[in-house]
């Protein structure tokens, strides 16, 4: 809640005047608790685990063509009953595990100093908190994913986010309630390590959810804006990790590629794109002699 009583009090105690995004802020939060603000997440998680998923589940049962020819793993189909069971089974967690972990965990924002008041933090604050909070849990998320690859980790805990070999939006959010409150604490470290506001919380935990759906989209398109960030991972990137499933080594960062890149966990990765690479070169060069053969004998015959 913030402590002024007027759009005119916060202006007298900055010495300027509100900006547009300021007046939107004071007039939805003035009278409301931090506690409430805080529970925003509650929601935003709900509609993005909900309807983020929602295109990807339409192109699944439609099969389009055109689409179909991104799909990494192509033979691989889930029916609705499937991608709905894999919803009902995420809802449950966010109801019993995801919701109530966020009710809770408001002290730990009161004492790690998130605030909601005024001044806005800038586009440029914004954008440089969120790069640190990426890349803190990337670093952090690695090492325990990689952790719960070890044969206890996997078959107690982790085994259950691997039901889905070829993953869908929906088995983004996926996991053992136990995997879920542990992979919880990458998240908190950089807003830990750098607080700042309550909207830029709200636009992290939006951003990483929609960032884990869209690796587990199933899906590799080229004209994904995530193409351009540097060194981000993707859905082929994270997909390969489902595929070889609980024998993996490979590919365990979260985000981006570095880790896996640094600590060697990707060499069954990169193995495989050679070998499909050179495949499709052999493909394609086969192709284009078979063609030039017929096309001789097509002048010869003439």
């Amino acid at each position: 809640m913030l402590p002024y009583a007027s759009i005119s009090a916060v202006e007298a105690a900055l010495g300027r005047n509100l900006t547009f995004a300021e007046t939107l802020w004071f007039n939805y939060s003035a009278t409301k608790s931090d506690y409430f603000l805080y529970c925003h997440n509650i929601l935003f998680l709900f509609l993005i685990f909900s309807l983020v998923p929602m295109p990807l589940v339409f192109l699944e049962l439609k099969r389009f063509s055109f689409f179909d020819s991104y799909k990494i793993q192509p033979k691989v189909r889930l029916s609705l009953e499937e991608m709905f069971r894999c919803y009902k089974d995420v809802m449950r967690m966010f109801f019993f595990i995801v919701g109530p972990l966020q009710l809770v965990s408001y002290p730990t924002i009161q004492m790690i100093g998130i605030r909601t008041g005024l001044p806005l933090p800038s586009g440029w604050e914004i954008l440089a908190q969120l790069l640190v909070y990426f890349l803190v849990e990337d670093y952090t998320n690695y090492w325990i994913h990689r952790f719960l690859h070890n044969g206890w980790g996997y078959e107690k805990i982790h085994r259950v986010h691997h039901e889905y070999p070829a993953p869908i939006g929906f088995a983004a959010p996926y996991a053992h309630w136990a995997e879920i409150l542990i992979l919880g604490i990458p998240s908190f470290l950089g807003p830990a390590m750098v607080p700042g506001h309550i909207v830029t919380f709200w636009l992290w935990i939006a951003l990483r959810q929609i960032e884990a759906i869209d690796t587990h989209s199933g899906y590799d398109f080229p004209w994904s804006i995530t193409k351009y960030i540097p060194f981000y991972g993707g859905a082929e990137y994270h997909d390969y990790h489902h595929y070889v499933g609980k024998q993996s080594h490979s590919n365990f960062a979260s985000v981006f590629t570095y880790c896996d890149y640094i600590y060697g966990t990707d060499k069954g990765y990169r193995y495989q794109k050679k070998i499909l690479q050179k495949l499709k070169e052999d493909l394609t060069y086969g192709e284009q002699q078979n063609g030039g053969s017929y096309k001789t004998q097509q002048i010869k015959s003439d």
